[in-house]
């Protein structure tokens, strides 16, 4: 391999990667808080990629594009509110294999309320003309949409790191991670900081789901794919580990892109290698720490 194949697939996994880091990021926030380990993830994934599509037919270009993600954003948050307000409030105490087999209950929900809605085949996403089409990166054309999504990981990643380190929100997730019962002694409202925290989380999920459907098409299954990929990157990182989630979706994103070239028919299998070694070495993820 030369250096501009290189390259070229380094860029590639950055921009799985990107996508990785959005998603798994919501998955490992609601982790750290709540303790949830929430399977329906990947349906608020799916949710999300399935409004870009109402959307952008309905307004078109940019102006649709940008109203997805809005849109999305905010009837994701509802549902996930709502899923907490309604279910999982009642098994923070649980085992997490109640909450497991809560979760993927709503995985079937949601999976027949996106197929009622939108039917059964994929749908695809126009990308927007001006991040549409490829540049040339010094004799390696690649596509813009891709530098794109790894520009908005990037600004993501800041302004996640800016909520939790620089913000009173932060302050009660980061202390709510620690301690909750302390937390509701000196007065914060626990239960909504947790519907806030999972609506959250789902807010990312389904910013994913709209930045990810002009690459690969919204269709039903996506959630299942993109859930699989999100556990293996907060493994890796550690649960609940917004930095180590950024290292793990590097990795996984990087040795999928470098598995195709090499293994195309084991590039999957390669992720959940790097997941096994990491986890031999550090069985709570290489920024995890021990659950308490």
């Amino acid at each position: 391999m030369d250096a501009q194949a290189f390259l070229l697939q380094l860029l590639t996994g950055l921009s799985r990667a990107a996508i990785l880091f959005i998603v798994a990021s919501g998955l490992s926030l609601v982790f750290g808080a709540m303790r949830i380990v929430n399977i329906a993830h990947g349906s608020f994934y799916m949710v999300g990629a399935f409004v870009s599509v109402t959307v952008t037919a309905w307004l078109g270009g940019l102006l649709g594009f940008l109203a997805s993600l809005v849109a999305a954003a905010v009837v994701v948050a509802l549902l996930a509110a709502l899923v907490e307000v309604l279910a999982l409030r009642r098994l923070y105490e649980s085992e997490h294999l109640m909450q497991l087999l809560a979760t993927f209950a709503f995985v079937l929900i949601f999976a027949d309320g996106v197929q009622f809605l939108w039917g059964e085949r994929p749908r695809s996403v126009p990308q927007p003309a001006i991040i549409g089409g490829a540049v040339d990166l010094g004799g390696i054309i690649f596509p813009k949409y891709s530098l794109f999504l790894i520009a908005v990981a990037v600004v993501l990643a800041v302004a996640l790191w800016a909520l939790m380190a620089r913000t009173g929100l932060g302050r009660d997730i980061r202390a709510a991670v620690s301690d909750p019962e302390m937390l509701g002694m000196v007065g914060v409202n626990v239960p909504l900081l947790f519907t806030v925290v999972f609506a959250l989380g789902g807010v990312l999920a389904g910013l994913g789901g709209v930045l990810a459907a002009p690459q690969s098409s919204a269709r039903l299954g996506m959630d299942i794919a993109i859930i699989v990929e999100s556990f293996a990157v907060v493994i890796i990182g550690g649960l609940g580990s917004l930095q180590g989630t950024a290292v793990g979706a590097l990795m996984v994103g990087i040795a999928f892109a470098f598995g195709i070239v090499f293994a195309p028919q084991a590039a999957l299998a390669i992720v959940f290698v790097v997941m096994a070694a990491v986890l031999v070495w550090r069985p709570y993820g290489l920024f995890g720490v021990p659950e308490r």
